[in-house]
């Protein structure tokens, strides 16, 4: 048989990451590669593919994508399972079914397909008067047999979404709540003059259609309703409440965190525990808020957190959905770029691509961008950083320079703990979505460690925006304005000036800051500048340079910044440093990206630390 090479020894061989190559081979772009379990074997005299990322296959500029249109925003599944490209997601059905547990509650980060699914579940287990097995007949649940179909259009449901509550006070938050018990009991109008319903609740009904509820009647709702839609169809309900911690999430950053806490546990309690009329209940949300109580001791509550196995496959893109999307698109080829981009998610064991980010970059002519990013608020992100001690922000400039560590992972923090102790953030940023799990080991108390790092390019980007900002308030536009002075006039002299003077005045010590800090401080002082795309730690000739500023114009001069850092170093040592930083861009050609694209005008900078002393060396 012929010799055969791993994934690993090949990505050294050829200068590639590990990621790429995998994804080269799931493209056929490697002849004789070989699936091997979750990886590839590939024959050792194989050759290094060309590489076709920036080919454009069906997708020409300004032009729109072929065959059915792609569902930006669309969360309604009778629209997106018949009039656009759906992912079929249908089989979460059958797992649910197969185990039926009273209570589910998925967690997940936004953008992700919560919405969708949960409105999917609306649709297949409904009673209504329209026939909806239609929008199920070409899809996977209806092959599995009738002893699924049977339950399809059996139950009312009462189905209520959070996702757009958030205001700036209880009484705005408690107001927007009333008025989607009013527009959901609105939908079951058959309530209003049922004969099997008693009179007191129909009474309540009658204030919940009106939104003139107080805040004891609305915390019953779910049980009030629950109860008539059983006695009316004889059958208990399905309840169903999409991004249930929401409200949670902006009373915590509008400071009436308590109030509503105290409102949803007496909802859950009411509607989800010991409630003899519910048949199931569905749950999704970014947390499971269950160290609040929230759930009153809720019992029959299976968490389906983004560690878990369980329906790990049906929120997001799976590696054959996306490749299938790009093939109905014309488009196979682009498949290594959606991995660099938007792959590296993993719920469970199943390999996840942000769906939001797919979509759109499939509908915006195959462009890459940030398109998570502007989904949604990172304020509490933001609010943990400003709290955050020096071991905390180290790490997480360390993660945009590429690396992993390991740490003790929470699926069920809580936004109090967030900010009392901010070396829980490292939970809340896997769960929102903003690290991946490589290895997991169980810990003692039945929580986990993990071994965490960024999940993409993408990704990297919103950590250069939202996690790096914290140097926004250290280092003013005009001193800004005025590195950016410096590099692009060379004035080595200037820029150390200024750099050492940063230093000084934003931290008391750096005594016992190392390479990773440094190497944050620069990420964010060149995030600032403007005019470029800054990537760290990316391969570029033989090895992976520190920084690179990219412009955006390439009449402009493009930048790369290689660092050293060195403890209690002599004016002469931090010379030499800054001196064998500037010869590793040299000797390793790391301006081989930018000269390929047409970027000749190169500035090169060996920078090197010690302290709050700075040496610059320019080339």
């Amino acid at each position: 048989m012929k010799d055969m090479m791993r994934i690993k020894e090949a990505a050294r061989l050829w200068n590639l990451t590990e990621r790429r190559v995998s994804a080269l081979c799931a493209a056929g772009k490697i002849p004789g590669a070989l699936k091997d379990g979750r990886s590839w074997r590939i024959p050792a005299d194989a050759e290094k593919p060309a590489d076709g990322r920036i080919k454009s296959g069906t997708y020409i500029k300004g032009s729109q994508p072929s065959g059915l249109p792609l569902p930006v925003g669309v969360s309604d599944y009778r629209l997106a399972s018949t009039e656009y490209y759906y992912v079929d997601k249908t089989m979460l059905i059958k797992t649910f079914l197969d185990e039926r547990p009273i209570v589910s509650l998925f967690t997940r980060p936004r953008r992700f397909g919560k919405t969708l699914n949960m409105d999917m579940l609306r649709t297949f287990f409904e009673k209504t008067e329209e026939d909806t097995a239609i929008y199920f007949r070409d899809k996977k649940i209806w092959n599995c047999g009738e002893k699924y179909r049977e339950y399809q259009g059996k139950y009312p449901v009462l189905f209520i979404t959070f996702k757009d509550i958030k205001f700036d006070s209880w009484e705005k938050t408690f107001d927007a709540i009333k008025d989607v018990f009013a527009k959901e009991a609105g939908r079951h109008s058959e309530l209003k003059y049922s004969e099997l319903c008693d009179e007191l609740d129909k009474r309540i009904y009658e204030r919940l259609l009106s939104g003139e509820a107080d805040e004891v009647e609305l915390s019953g709702a779910l049980l009030v309703l629950s109860r008539m839609l059983h006695k009316h169809y004889g059958i208990p309900p399905i309840i169903i409440i999409d991004e249930y911690d929401i409200p949670i999430q902006q009373g915590y950053l509008k400071d009436y965190y308590d109030k509503v806490i105290l409102f949803m546990r007496n909802l859950f309690s009411g509607g989800l525990k010991d409630n003899k009329h519910l048949s199931f209940g569905f749950l999704t949300g970014i947390l499971r808020v269950v160290k609040e109580s929230i759930f009153g001791g809720l019992n029959n509550l299976v968490i389906n957190s983004v560690l878990d196995n369980r329906y790990s496959a049906y929120f997001g893109f799976t590696q054959e959905e996306v490749m299938e999307m790009g093939k109905y698109y014309g488009v196979p080829d682009k498949y290594g770029e959606l991995c660099e981009w938007y792959d590296g998610y993993r719920f469970g064991k199943t390999e996840i691509f942000n769906p939001w980010s797919v979509i759109n970059y499939f509908n915006n002519e195959c462009e890459p961008r940030a398109f998570w990013q502007s989904t949604g608020s990172n304020d509490i992100i933001g609010e943990v950083i400003e709290e955050a001690d020096d071991e905390v922000y180290e790490r997480l400039t360390s993660l945009v320079n590429g690396e992993s560590f390991s740490t003790y992972i929470d699926t069920g923090v809580i936004y109090p703990q967030i900010k009392s102790n901010p070396s829980t953030i490292y939970s809340f940023l896997l769960v929102a979505g903003y690290l991946k799990v490589l290895r997991t080991v169980p810990s003692f108390n039945g929580d986990f460690m993990c071994e965490v790092a960024l999940p993409n390019k993408e990704i990297s980007l919103v950590y250069h925006k939202e996690i790096l900002k914290k140097l926004d308030n250290i280092i003013p536009q005009s001193t800004a304005i005025s590195v950016q002075e410096a590099i692009f006039s060379e004035d080595n002299e200037k820029l150390k000036n200024l750099i050492q003077t940063l230093l000084a005045q934003s931290v008391s010590s750096f005594d016992s800051a190392g390479e990773n800090f440094y190497h944050g401080f620069m990420l964010g002082l060149c995030a600032l500048l403007g005019g470029s795309f800054v990537t760290s730690n990316r391969e570029s000739g033989s090895g992976r340079y520190d920084i690179q500023l990219k412009p955006r114009e390439k009449k402009l001069p493009g930048i790369l910044i290689e660092l050293k850092a060195e403890k209690n170093c002599s004016a002469e040592r931090l010379k030499k440093l800054s001196e064998a930083a500037l010869r590793q861009i040299n000797e390793k050609k790391y301006d081989t990206e930018m000269l390929a694209e047409g970027v000749n005008n190169i500035y090169k900078y060996g920078v090197a630390f010690s302290g709050k002393r700075v040496e610059v060396a320019v080339g």
